[in-house]
């Protein structure tokens, strides 16, 4: 098993933190793992993605020109990236902010309403973790138990109380992908 995958968006939405937290989940299941950040000189409002490689054997090399799954959360980065998802790849999504959606026929496109759930829960930290559950849900490489224990190691100790409400968005980011979508 080997899966490789990208997320990609706007800094401040959480993407580096998307892709280390995943990470760490895959050394939480003793899997190889291989986590390389990408992202424009500005801290928020600038193009940020990460590659993140999940897998059972030795990683040759973390650099990507194709993807099993791409995690888009703006346009600029659904320009660059649905070209670069493999046919048979899946392509997750928040339409939020997306004005031409994406076209590829030979992909699994999934739409998930992430924004409009943190908008709904109140909070617009946990974004990322919704969309992390969304991930899981399409594409369940790592389980959520390991997600929580590298969530608990990526998080500075005084946020340890905001575990529980990370939870609750990784499984409300599961709820919002559609069964016929996997």
């Amino acid at each position: 098993m080997k899966k490789e995958i990208i997320v990609a968006g706007f800094g401040g939405q959480g993407v580096l933190s998307m892709g280390k937290i995943l990470a760490y989940a895959g050394l939480m299941d003793d899997l190889e793992v291989s986590w390389m950040p990408s992202y424009g000189p500005e801290q928020r409002g600038g193009t940020a993605n990460v590659t993140v490689v999940l897998s059972d054997s030795p990683i040759s090399s973390p650099v990507l020109d194709t993807y099993d799954t791409a995690v888009i959360l703006n346009q600029q980065s659904l320009d660059k990236f649905e070209s670069k998802v493999k046919p048979g790849g899946v392509l997750i999504y928040d339409p939020y902010g997306i004005h031409q959606k994406p076209t590829r026929q030979d992909i699994s496109v999934v739409p998930v309403e992430a924004m409009e759930a943190a908008i709904e829960l109140k909070s617009s930290k946990i974004y990322n973790m919704i969309i992390l559950g969304a991930l899981l849900k399409v594409n369940p490489v790592v389980g959520v138990e390991s997600v929580m224990r590298g969530l608990k190691k990526a998080l500075p100790e005084r946020h340890h109380h905001l575990l529980p409400a990370n939870r609750d968005a990784i499984l409300k980011g599961m709820s919002l992908v559609a069964d016929d979508s996997l």
